[in-house]
């Protein structure tokens, strides 16, 4: 018998099974009757609690939270910019940044997490703004070349810890 011979029967036969089955598809569409009603309306209190982003879920207290972060960066604008960490303010917004991406992506949308992520990293350009602008001028040069020294120096200190953490933790703590 040859291979399209066989593929036939097995067709035909998968089709005798589907009619005799006790379990038949519906065929065509299944169309809600008139007689359902709607689920009463709900109060923007009771909305917000049944939310899948909402009061009772880490969706909305997170960001909450985060928001701590946003106000401290905020506060850090009084400060002068020697006494900022280009660092952090460098983490922050790379984490404002690749966040706010990832709320658009993730399910259930978190706008709240997104506003708040947006804003931290807006706060950590400002800063970084700030501290490249003073080491520019405290070195009289441009702010690619203090920020590319700024990345020599991180990446010196990152070559140490990775070579001696014990020693790095010490002068860490001095």
């Amino acid at each position: 018998m040859s291979a399209s011979r066989t593929a036939f029967r097995l067709n035909q036969f998968s089709r005798q099974f589907a009619r005799a089955s006790p379990i038949r598809r519906p065929h065509g569409r299944r169309y809600q009757t008139t007689e359902a009603t709607p689920p009463p309306p709900q109060s923007t209190l009771q909305r917000l609690w049944n939310s899948p982003v909402g009061v009772k879920t880490v969706h909305f207290w997170a960001p909450v939270m985060k928001w701590a972060l946003v106000l401290a960066g905020v506060s850090d604008f009084y400060r002068p910019a020697d006494k900022l960490s280009l660092v952090q303010n460098l983490a922050l917004t790379a984490t404002g940044a690749i966040w706010t991406r990832w709320c658009f992506i993730i399910k259930p949308q978190n706008l709240l997490l997104a506003a708040v992520n947006f804003f931290l990293g807006c706060v950590g350009v400002i800063q970084v703004t700030r501290i490249l602008r003073w080491q520019q001028s405290v070195k009289n040069g441009t702010v690619a070349e203090v920020a590319q020294e700024n990345a020599e120096d991180a990446a010196g200190t990152a070559k140490g810890i990775a070579k001696n953490p014990e020693a790095a933790a010490k002068n860490a703590l001095q």
